[in-house]
């Protein structure tokens, strides 16, 4: 009996030590001196990251991981604009190349997927593009050859910032039936239809795309649901403020909106949620960088909780799936800000374990 006692034990210490040793994939921007992709692992017991391997690639500004493959975007400003599928290797951290497809659009800025397809928010080119994928994880075009494009619309009174169309995120909804996706420019959010054939805009009795409002002066940019699947929230770069939905049934009913930039910097940038749903989190640019924290209750609204400093820049930032650990990547700084997070308060604190990175834009785990 005191043999199989620690025996057993030793497996939970194992298993505790598997637990806290988790694989990164940092995407940066490529014209300060960085080389492209990079992976790391964190961990998470001390808080530190080491680097494992790297890949060249042009502007692979955000990636994300599903099954064996990062899928990355190169946000470029032309023609070679393009999304890329890399296997992963998770014991060394090495990328081995795959496919690689014109993006549909200029500048990519942002991927998601349901593991069959995948979409592409396109900022300048204003659109969102869609490819299969795989069994292996390549990319697929849907059609003819390129990927399936739907267009954005401008018309918001930024005439500087939204004259143009811009399409910044698209994400899933929790029941895999819907497609949302930030029309920056028209201060709306868009809705589509997930098929067996593709991805098509929702419509209502007049034909019309279902669309949800938000206010003028808004410029949405990233979405996200609750862990739960009941609420979604819209984080506006312009204005500063996250919306609070109640999510059924492929509808949005609003709930409320609270100013998450008391600086007035438009430049509001990315929105996470903490895995027990009680947190919301955004980062904002430009003026006093920082994250904003929000408690969540029980109807969906927020209660602002505290405003955390940041070092400059912070683009995007990703919360460990223990949720012990809030990573900020802070671009003009070049490094990612390690902050340690309170589970009871939401509070953050900065460890001071920065990780030394050219540019960097986006974090991702590898799950």
């Amino acid at each position: 009996m005191r043999h199989f006692l620690i025996f057993s034990l030793a497996l939970l210490l194992a298993a505790g030590c598997g637990r806290n040793q988790m694989e990164m994939i940092v995407g940066t921007y490529t014209d300060n001196g960085s080389y492209g992709l990079y992976s790391y692992r964190f961990d998470a017991a001390a808080g530190e990251a080491t680097l494992l391997d790297s890949i060249a690639a042009v502007n692979p500004s955000f990636a994300i991981y599903r099954n064996g493959t990062v899928y990355a975007v190169n946000e470029i400003n032309g023609p070679e604009a393009a999304v890329a599928a890399y296997g992963f290797n998770r014991k060394d951290g090495s990328f081995k190349l795959k496919s690689s497809l014109p993006s549909g659009g200029e500048d990519p800025c942002h991927l998601s997927t349901n593991g069959r397809y995948l979409l592409s928010s396109n900022y300048t080119g204003g659109s969102l593009s869609v490819f299969r994928l795989k069994g292996s994880g390549k990319l697929r075009a849907v059609k003819g050859g390129a990927a399936a494009v739907y267009s954005g619309n401008a018309g918001g009174p930024d005439f500087t910032r939204q004259q143009e169309p811009h399409v910044h995120c698209a994400v899933f909804s929790p029941d895999g039936k819907y497609v949302y996706a930030s029309d920056f420019s028209a201060d709306r959010v868009l809705r589509f239809d997930v098929t067996a054939s593709g991805i098509v805009p929702s419509r209502d009795a007049a034909g019309n795309q279902i669309s949800y409002r938000l206010d003028a002066d808004y410029g949405p940019r990233h979405l996200v649901f609750s862990p739960n699947g009941k609420f979604f929230y819209v984080i506006g770069e312009l204005s500063g403020t996250v919306t609070a939905f109640k999510y059924k049934k492929g509808g949005l009913a609003l709930i409320s909106v609270v100013d998450a930039d008391p600086y007035d910097g438009r430049g509001s940038a990315d929105i996470h949620i903490s895995p027990d749903g009680k947190f919301l989190y955004v980062s904002n640019r430009l003026v006093n960088d920082g994250i904003a924290v929000f408690s969540i209750k029980k109807n969906g609204s927020l209660d602002f909780v505290a405003y955390q400093a940041t070092r400059i820049h912070p683009r995007n930032f990703n919360i460990t799936e223990d949720g012990r650990f809030l990573l900020c990547a802070c671009r003009d700084s070049d490094m990612i800000q390690v902050f340690s997070r309170d589970a009871r308060t939401g509070l953050l604190t900065d460890t001071g374990r920065n990780i030394a990175v050219r540019h960097p834009v986006c974090i991702e785990w590898v799950k």
